[in-house]
């Protein structure tokens, strides 16, 4: 039992020093991929190995191929570094290795995934009787949501989806803006629903959907089973839909509400944003992140839905060697797994570590650097294309071609990381302030490298 707690413990401070090294490390350098490649392959070993050889290794072999995606000046992909409560509380979720099926193989993590469902509910303004299921991300959480409205829509003109499938089932029309997130398209084709059923809305100015021409969408498509994809956080813009209206004009009609609110759906624990989801109640169903703006560890995402019923229905199973299940829907039932990892701990302690005001505090410090950053480019004489509404900042360098290349240099020059994405049909970088740890003298630093490296694109050999 020693040489166990001296395992964890140099695990532990390994994974501690590195996260104290973030703040100064390069964000990204360039990788030698047949290097790092070299370094963890090989011939699988005849025999066992000590497992303090094996720790050696492993940091050997990894630490030249990581990222500083933890760090304060990681910009990419709107994620945040993992706090420190709950990536300990990830520590010991690894080291109690609970099974998170349900009350009875872990009564435990399905109590912490209760208590912080319903603290996650009242931060997003969700209704306190939605049931609230905990995924591995947004993708997951948008099939899992989609899922509980292609039951709920069939089961309306009266077939059962789980007993009968979708063979012979009534079509079913979705709807989603033109700017959705890839994931909805995925989650479509996972539920056998295919990417042909969706029926796009134009976008407006900032990546918002069109209200009117919701409207006209809804009118003119045949009656029948319908569902509505809704957009909180434009994963460009930031730009969130309409929430109260498109919702009310969507019930009038029959349909469901979806809300992919990944990231965007945490503007409503900010009384500074929270205008920008009003109407988040009405909806359906919701799918959210928690390894985004909430800071905490990977592999953790939320469905949520108003009707548990139906969520439950769409979701769980029950065998007979399955103890515990059949009873109270928790845990597996609401989600597509049922070997599933106690992600619950980390959330909960996540929460508890920050509080209300203080993951309030975090949505208007990421916004107002992201303002910071979008005027200091603009002072520097770039163009910021999108209205910064929340965290997103869009930002082009000239034709398309420049543009990319000052997003390489970027990336390989250390100081920051931001990515490229393609919006309206122009490549841009795309900047997303998600970071608790990120400062203003972070953005600053971050503002002086990409226009050191841009003006030097101007004068370079490509300009």
């Amino acid at each position: 039992m020693e040489e166990l707690s001296r395992l964890f413990r140099s695990a532990a401070d390994h994974a501690a020093a590195y996260r104290r090294s973030l703040p100064d490390r390069p964000v990204g350098v360039p990788i030698d991929q047949d290097a790092l490649a070299d370094a963890f392959s090989g011939p699988l070993p005849p025999a066992p190995s000590p497992p303090e050889q094996v720790l050696a290794d492993l940091l050997a072999a990894a630490e030249p191929g990581l990222v500083a995606s933890a760090g304060p000046r990681y910009f990419g992909f709107v994620v945040g570094g993992a706090s420190p409560a709950a990536t300990a509380a990830d520590i010991l979720a690894a080291g109690w290795d609970q099974i998170a099926t349900n009350a009875v193989t872990s009564p435990a993590a399905i109590a912490a995934e209760a208590a912080a469902g319903a603290w996650l509910k009242e931060l997003l303004g969700i209704p306190p009787s939605a049931s609230a299921g905990f995924v591995t991300g947004g993708q997951a959480a948008n099939t899992v949501g989609l899922a509980a409205a292609r039951h709920q829509v069939l089961a309306d003109v009266g077939w059962d989806v789980e007993r009968r499938g979708l063979i012979g089932a009534p079509p079913i029309r979705v709807i989603a803006g033109e700017e959705r997130h890839g994931t909805i398209d995925r989650s479509l084709r996972l539920l056998g629903l295919g990417t042909d059923v969706l029926d796009p809305v134009p976008a407006g100015p900032n990546g918002d959907i069109d209200l009117g021409a919701l409207r006209d969408v809804l009118r003119a498509g045949p009656p029948g089973p319908a569902i509505v994809c809704l957009q909180a956080g434009n994963v460009n813009t930031g730009a969130c839909d309409p929430l109260r209206e498109a919702c009310e004009l969507v019930h009038r009609h029959g349909g469901w509400v979806h809300v992919d609110g990944a990231f965007g759906l945490w503007a409503a624990a900010s009384p500074t944003t929270r205008h920008l989801v009003d109407g988040v109640e009405l909806a359906d169903s919701w799918a959210c992140d928690g390894h985004k703006w909430l800071n905490l560890p990977y592999d953790s995402g939320f469905a949520f839905c108003a009707r548990p019923a139906v969520h439950a229905a769409a979701m769980s199973y029950a065998a007979p060697y399955l103890t515990g299940s059949g009873g109270a829907h928790a845990g597996a039932d609401l989600t597509a797994e049922s070997s599933r990892r106690a992600r619950g701990f980390a959330v909960w302690a996540g929460l508890r570590e920050l509080g209300r005001d203080g993951v309030a505090a975090l949505v208007d410090r990421c916004c107002s650097l992201a303002c910071r950053f979008a005027e200091g480019l603009t002072s520097a004489g770039f163009e910021v294309v999108n209205e910064v509404v929340l965290n997103q900042v869009l930002v082009g360098f000239g034709d398309d071609a420049r543009t990319d290349r000052v997003v390489a240099a970027v990336q390989a020059d250390g100081t920051c990381w931001a990515g490229g994405t393609t919006w309206r049909g122009r490549r841009l970088m795309r900047i997303s302030v998600s970071n608790a740890t990120t400062t203003e003298a972070d953005v600053d630093r971050s503002v002086a490298a990409i226009t050191r490296i841009a003006d030097l694109e101007a004068t370079g050999p490509g300009s």
